[in-house]
């Protein structure tokens, strides 16, 4: 599998990497439902075997649960692959989720990370969000003195848009960006991904499949018995009148993909890296069969009359103007 530099990094990735967010389980706000760890280090194993090189979680995957599912399969592996991980969303007793992006928390956050991945540096350390944007200062302060203490090797933004980036920027470089970017979240295209790309900033998006929506496995049967505690259901993406549309969308990627022998979601996945400003996506897996469904897109690419069909498609749908 081919490897793209990350921004001002020398770290060159896989264009596809493993998605963590999952492997945290349910019973937490933003949950997938239940989730064995059995499955998560299959899956992450899987991934690695086959030439994936970086993993992304968060602490607050899972509150906690993520990353330490991913220090259990790093301990099994002979080559440590990039470990990219969050902060800024913190919790309580009760399992409710805040924002914080004071310099005494991102220091708490870091030692907490680093332990639960049972690692000495982590590769890449990013903002989940810019909230509260009054503290967006004070928090990349801290990061660039993380960086500075070795405690991280880069430090990187998610959700910011290019307002925040540019005062983030005044204090310290900023290695990637993590925005989400699919065929049914175009919102980045217009200002964010080309204001990286010109500035040098990595761009890994996240759900380039829409969480699973244009995978190609997501019918309204599946749709139907996601877990109680599934954040998807309240998505409005996953339930009509906006289901029937995004079903179409998949058939056209489903259509593509059978041309080379390839997965919708793979398809979708190859759709984001098409753009000049991506250096990768983020893949969320729960189960080794889930790898194979995906690993395709790390050399799968689309040509100009490909891009085009979706994009009329696109239009037609009237998801972009």
């Amino acid at each position: 599998m081919e490897t793209r530099r990350l921004g001002n990094s020398d770290m060159d990735i896989t264009p596809i990497g493993v998605g963590a967010w999952a492997m945290g389980g349910g019973g937490w706000e933003f949950g997938w439902g239940p989730q064995h760890d059995q499955d998560s280090l299959a899956a992450i194993h899987e991934a690695l075997d086959l030439g994936v090189n970086w993993i992304d979680t968060a602490a607050v995957y899972g509150l906690g649960h993520s990353e330490r599912v991913v220090g259990r399969a790093l301990k099994a592996r002979a080559k440590r692959p990039f470990v990219f991980t969050k902060c800024s969303l913190v919790w309580g007793q009760q399992g409710e989720i805040g924002h914080s992006l004071k310099a005494a928390s991102i220091r708490r956050e870091i030692e907490d990370s680093l332990r639960r991945l049972d690692i000495d540096v982590i590769d890449l350390y990013q903002v989940h969000w810019p909230d509260p944007d009054a503290d967006i200062e004070e928090g990349w302060s801290e990061m660039a003195r993380l960086k500075e203490e070795g405690k991280v090797r880069y430090i990187g933004v998610s959700n910011f848009n290019v307002k925040q980036m540019k005062r983030a920027q005044k204090i310290a470089p900023i290695t990637a960006l993590q925005p989400p970017y699919s065929v049914l979240a175009r919102d980045v295209e217009e200002e964010i991904l080309p204001y990286a790309l010109k500035s040098n900033i990595g761009v890994i998006v996240y759900s380039p499949m829409y969480s699973g929506l244009l995978s190609g496995a997501m019918t309204r049967t599946r749709i139907a018995q996601l877990a109680p505690d599934d954040w998807r259901k309240r998505n409005p993406n996953f339930q009509e009148p906006l289901l029937t549309r995004n079903l179409r969308l998949v058939q056209l990627l489903r259509e593509i993909g059978d041309r080379y022998a390839r997965t919708p979601g793979e398809v979708a996945i190859a759709w984001t890296l098409h753009n000049f400003a991506v250096t990768a996506a983020i893949v969320g897996v729960r189960t080794p069969e889930q790898v194979h469904g995906i690993i395709g897109a790390g050399e799968f690419r689309l040509d100009i009359f490909e891009a085009g069909q979706i994009d009329l498609a696109l239009r037609n749908e009237a998801l972009v103007a």
